[in-house]
């Protein structure tokens, strides 16, 4: 993999010329695209992060061993009332999550966020994001804009890299789960009426447009719906204009619906009733909520997985304490604050996150003593691999400058579907700071 991102730099140096049309061509295409996130386009980088066979291979079992675990996890969870007590959950999300969902795929979709070193393949997990999990309209839109690009045309005209299809593939997946559903009468010829929904006012609305046009391409009567203009009669979850909905494709976050539980109060209560057939289920929140990396590595997970589980959490899962009076020494944060982040428990979109190797001594004093008994934890940092690249951004001649990666992997029904690049040159990268979004390739084995 290297190699790979080590030719295309050297061919972007030796065709500047073609680049820089081809980066302003790319630009112009987002710029104009449907890869748009609270009213901006999103921000990007010119070249494509290209992964190896190999390393595609390295993250395929890396995504299969961690996906394998959390499913142990979630399954435990549901089984074992003592287990559920290292979670942070209230009573109220407790009964949600335990409620049955109808099908057995605990962990429909996810993304599983790792920082990936392409020198040596290590690598560690930094996040895991379920059924909000976000990012493929992004690649999509990455993807098309790169068709024509300079350096898509000479890499692929020699080692036949291709991009990730995420859209057709999760519709596939989730019409096999809602045939699995025990609601649906086993009519499985039937096609349910399904329903995407969020709050709109928080939402990503051109993601869920495109995974709409897809699901009718597909045949399926489908719409987009604010959770809040749901309706719950007769036992029946209703659109606005009150035609029955068969199937949810739920974007809205946990943390969102019990902020916000007396607007999403009719979604809530067809949940609990068992009403209609959610993917994902709010058993996703056991693995979604950041306290999992801190119990990951706790004894009573330990107890029930194998001895090669338990090592690829230690080796894979960061240092992660609750950021609480009496369990952490403060001046050890303090002195040696570039080897640590904190992170809110259940927030998203890097909300509250903050790296020590971002701020001041002063500054991150008063970061760890705001956040300190305030449902934050403390994990310890992992440097994240460095690359370089051209930003377009506002600039039609950029220089090459290094940037910190970081890779999703989307997992659909359990199997990586495909991969999700961005890189910022902070310690956190998110849109938020100043992050930015690659075009993923891999490389064929053909």
């Amino acid at each position: 993999m290297k190699n790979l991102n080590k030719l295309c730099e050297k061919l972007v140096h030796e065709r500047f010329n073609e680049n820089l049309a081809s980066g302003k061509a790319v630009r112009e295409y987002m710029e104009s695209s449907t890869a748009v996130y609270h009213g901006v386009p999103v921000a990007c980088l010119y070249m494509p992060k290209i992964f190896s066979a190999a390393a595609w291979d390295c993250l395929n079992s890396a995504a299969h061993t961690m996906y394998t675990i959390l499913e142990k996890v979630i399954r435990r969870y549901l089984d074992d009332p003592a287990y559920r007590t290292l979670f942070p959950f209230s009573a109220e999300l407790d009964e949600l999550i335990r409620t049955e969902a109808g099908y057995p795929c605990l962990l429909p979709i996810a993304r599983l966020d790792i920082f990936f070193n392409e020198d040596d393949f290590s690598f560690k997990f930094c996040e895991f994001n379920a059924d909000g999990a976000s990012g493929m309209n992004e690649s999509r839109e990455l993807d098309n804009a790169h068709r024509q690009s300079d350096i898509f045309l000479q890499m692929n005209s020699t080692h036949k890299i291709r991009p990730f299809e995420l859209f057709d593939t999760w519709i596939q997946d989730f019409a096999g789960l809602y045939d699995s559903y025990s609601g649906n009468g086993n009519e499985s010829t039937v096609r349910p009426r399904i329903v995407i929904t969020d709050f709109t006012d928080r939402a990503t609305p051109n993601e869920f447009i495109a995974f709409r046009t897809a699901f009718q391409k597909a045949g399926f009567d489908t719409d987009i719906c604010d959770i809040r203009e749901l309706m719950y009669t007769g036992g029946e979850l209703k659109t606005p204009d009150g035609r029955k909905v068969d199937a949810v494709y739920r974007r809205a976050v946990t943390c969102d619906i019990m902020e916000r539980k007396n607007e999403a109060a009719a979604f809530i209560e067809a949940a609990k009733d068992g009403a209609v057939c959610i993917i994902g289920h709010f058993r996703t929140q056991i693995i979604h909520n950041k306290a999992i990396f801190r119990i990951l590595r706790m004894p009573e997970t330990s107890a029930f997985l194998t001895e090669a589980e338990v090592e690829f959490i230690a080796q894979h899962i960061p240092e992660t304490l609750r950021l609480k009076t009496g369990e952490f020494d403060p001046a050890e944060i303090l002195a040696n604050k570039d080897e640590w982040i904190i992170k809110p428990e259940d927030l998203y979109g890097s909300r509250g996150v903050y790296a020590g190797i971002d701020h001041s001594p002063e500054k991150w004093r008063n970061h760890i003593t705001q956040a300190t008994d305030a449902d934050y934890l403390l994990q310890r940092y992992c440097p994240p691999f460095r690359s370089v690249n051209l930003n377009f951004n506002g600039n039609d001649s950029p220089n090459f400058e290094e940037y910190n990666n970081i890779t999703g992997m989307f997992m659909y029904g359990g199997k990586l579907a495909g991969l999700y690049s961005r890189a910022g040159q902070s310690g956190v990268i998110s849109s938020h700071e100043q992050g930015m979004t690659m075009a993923s390739f891999v490389e064929t084995k053909e």
